[in-house]
């Protein structure tokens, strides 16, 4: 068998075309994970996360972080890509941005479980959820940072309402990440 660095490489041709596809269908995806979103202050819980590093994962470092980059142009742009269907640099970068720490670390966390992948941590259930916690961690850190600019809170308060919230639903993520990566690797004989 021949060897693949990511298991879209291993399930397709990976051209120019069929990745600029696969960039644009996990931008996509990312997009309609927004939507699937819990309430909450400062942030909502959504199902992006499990997207953007599986995504990264499934493209390698570079296609996943192209699919992050081309989800945030897309929303800054208006689109209404982000999560209760908005969109706007302001979403971003606005004065009510309690988000914008953790999309504008998506595409740094696709990057690099995109390469903890290609250096083979995607084919065992432990690697693999390792990966994504530290996809995971990178995420966090940005969320932090953008709630500390934006609503000036202290780097406690930051973890405490921007952290803690979500560890118990991004372990039950990377238990999920660890059994799908592997297992796709299974099913396609490697």
């Amino acid at each position: 068998m021949s060897y693949a660095s990511v298991i879209t490489a291993r399930a397709t041709s990976r051209s120019r075309l069929a990745t600029a596809v696969l960039v644009a269908g996990v931008a996509a995806l990312t997009a309609l994970a927004a939507q699937w979103y819990v309430p909450m202050w400062p942030v909502p819980v959504t199902g992006q996360t499990l997207v953007v590093l599986l995504g990264g994962a499934a493209l390698g470092w570079k296609a996943g972080a192209a699919a992050q980059l081309l989800y945030l142009v897309a929303g800054s742009l208006g689109l209404p890509v982000f999560s209760e269907w908005s969109g706007g640099v302001d979403v971003l970068f606005g004065p009510a941005a309690t988000t914008s720490g953790y999309l504008l670390a998506f595409p740094v966390a696709a990057a690099l479980v995109g390469r903890l992948a290609e250096a083979r941590h995607d084919r065992r259930f432990w690697t693999m959820a390792g990966a994504f916690l530290v996809g995971s961690g990178v995420i966090y850190a940005g969320g932090v940072v953008g709630l500390r600019l934006v609503l000036g809170i202290d780097f406690a308060e930051a973890v405490r309402v921007g952290v803690l919230p979500f560890l118990v639903g991004d372990a039950i993520k990377a238990a999920i990440a660890g059994v799908l990566l592997p297992g796709a690797w299974r099913l396609a004989g490697d």
